[in-house]
């Protein structure tokens, strides 16, 4: 069965497309995910080259428990974001290549037996913090992010509820590609997280197409008629989307990860 889509324009402001309770099981399921992996990984895959330039596995898994710690109280944000807007002065950065930047440093001294700990520590505060942060929170503050070379709007909810969720599940996909390491995907997790991404993709190139992906988070898409047909494995298409690959067409139309 083909989900047929409703076209929309840009948005001004992106917002969760999720409700909070079905964004915060992703969450929670997404951490625990991400540390069973690790907890998978073999000596020789920790120095194995990812999609992400310059970081390795371990690179990238300092960033991502780095990332966690940071989305885990209020008072681990603040001092995150402190240290990386300095940073980022500093090197002539942009802010979050300051922020991942000080979370890949801030980790390297731990050993690949702390790491996957981290991770489950981490994320378990994560997954609350997110969980309890007020609705108003996430509905009205805004904060600037870019996306493919563009400045854009997002509200806290979409940073929180979507992008926090989102990042983990990318660098899994990243630590996969190097390693071979992969927890299964279902459609319960890993399907909602692309019928999402697919959906924001939709919208944000506003063409007719119709997409059908393989895989257990597969399924098929569809706006209006007589767009581009476009078939390939769901992993994949998350990985071009995200920037990390090149694809022809609409695939150039980037979201954020």
């Amino acid at each position: 069965m083909t989900t047929q889509l409703t076209p929309r324009s840009s948005r001004k402001t992106f917002r969760s497309a999720l409700s909070h309770d079905v964004a915060m099981r992703l969450a929670t399921t997404e951490y625990d995910r991400v540390a069973s992996t690790l907890e998978q990984l073999k000596p020789e895959h920790w120095s194995q080259p990812t999609d992400c330039e310059a970081w390795d596995v371990r690179a990238v898994v300092g960033h991502m428990v780095g990332m966690a710690r940071f989305a885990g109280s209020t008072r681990e944000l603040v001092r995150q974001f402190v240290l990386a807007t300095w940073r980022a002065r500093r090197q002539g950065l942009e802010p979050i290549d300051g922020l991942t930047g000080l979370q890949v440093d801030e980790h390297a001294s731990l050993t690949t037996a702390d790491l996957p700990v981290r991770m489950r520590q981490y994320g378990t505060r994560a997954a609350r913090y997110r969980d309890r942060m007020p609705a108003s929170v996430r509905r009205h503050v805004t904060l600037s992010e870019e996306t493919g070379g563009v400045q854009e709007r997002w509200t806290m909810g979409y940073l929180v509820d979507t992008i926090l969720t989102r990042d983990p599940f990318m660098h899994r996909l990243d630590i996969a590609r190097a390693t071979g390491v992969l927890v299964p995907a279902t459609a319960e997790h890993e399907g909602v997280i692309v019928d999402d991404v697919v959906r924001e993709w939709a919208s944000r190139h506003g063409q007719p197409f119709s997409l059908e992906l393989t895989g257990a988070a597969g399924g098929r898409w569809g706006v209006g008629t007589g767009g581009e047909a476009i078939a390939m494995d769901a992993a994949d298409f998350c990985r071009v989307v995200s920037g990390r690959g090149s694809g022809p067409g609409l695939l150039g139309s980037q979201v954020p990860f």
